[in-house]
């Protein structure tokens, strides 16, 4: 089936605006760029809204224990945006929806991906890839055609990016952007860490060490688990203050409490 998309843009090349690292650990650059349409089983989205994970500023410094990267390349993976187009067979989502790119695929037919103890899909596997997952091309060019390369499937720090529909979710249309751009990693993450891996049951205790954004997700997922006392852990002493919120927002009934661990320079 072919979705055919009123977009004025639909099918053509948009010249936008994108943060590009050409250098590993040196500034980003900011270039116009162009985004090339999307093909069968892609989504071309506006991104609204995008924020920093730690993975993107540990990808960005080259740390020699992971996958080396090629250059250029455009970061980010925790966003939210509109779909602008779609290309053929694309039946998930129409324009104008908003949309989170997810960089752990879902392809939603394989056996993996229909199991609620595995979230690996199995039909297009694993493992680190440059660019678009089916063809291995990239959608993103420089002004005098040369290749910029995409990052962990969605590369969010340009205004519009492509993204195969395994990659993509819709979501309501109430959820505030900011809060939105952080359920496609860290969230997810820190919640998931809970309900899905630890298995948190009803009257728990946890203990949560680090309070980052992943920490205070997992802080999150046990209260949705229904735990009855969350205990966080941080060397940050400025994060007890988080605790005491915790503790008036949930009241009685649970527990956030920040213990402060001094460090002691040797």
């Amino acid at each position: 089936m072919n979705n055919k998309s009123a977009s004025p843009k639909a099918g053509k090349v948009i010249r936008c605006k994108a943060a590009i690292c050409r250098i590993p650990g040196k500034p980003l650059v900011i270039e116009e760029i162009e985004v090339e349409p999307p093909k069968a089983w892609e989504v071309r989205i506006k991104i609204l809204c995008t924020s920093l994970c730690h993975s993107d500023v540990t990808f960005w410094k080259s740390s020699t224990d992971l996958p080396k990267l090629p250059l250029p390349v455009i970061f980010g993976h925790e966003a939210v945006g509109v779909v602008e187009s779609v290309g053929e067979y694309v039946e998930e989502v129409k324009e104008r929806d908003l949309v989170l790119p997810i960089f752990q695929r879902d392809c939603g037919e394989c056996r993996d991906c229909k199991s609620s103890k595995s979230n690996t899909c199995s039909k297009f596997g694993r493992g680190y890839r440059p660019n678009m997952p089916r063809d291995g091309t990239s959608r993103f060019r420089e002004l005098k055609g040369d290749v910029i390369h995409h990052f962990l499937n969605i590369s969010s720090f340009t205004e519009y990016t492509v993204v195969d529909i395994t990659h993509v979710v819709k979501i309501t249309p109430h959820i505030p952007l900011g809060i939105a751009c952080l359920l496609t990693c860290g969230v997810s993450t820190g919640v998931g860490a809970a309900w899905k891996v630890a298995g948190v049951e009803v009257g728990s205790t946890v203990a949560i060490f680090g309070l980052g954004a992943v920490g205070l997700a997992v802080a999150e997922g046990a209260r949705l688990n229904r735990a009855s006392k969350i205990i966080g852990v941080d060397i940050n002493p400025e994060k007890f203050e988080i605790g005491d919120k915790g503790n008036d927002r949930w009241g009685s009934r649970l527990l956030l409490r920040v213990h402060w661990l001094g460090v002691r320079n040797e």
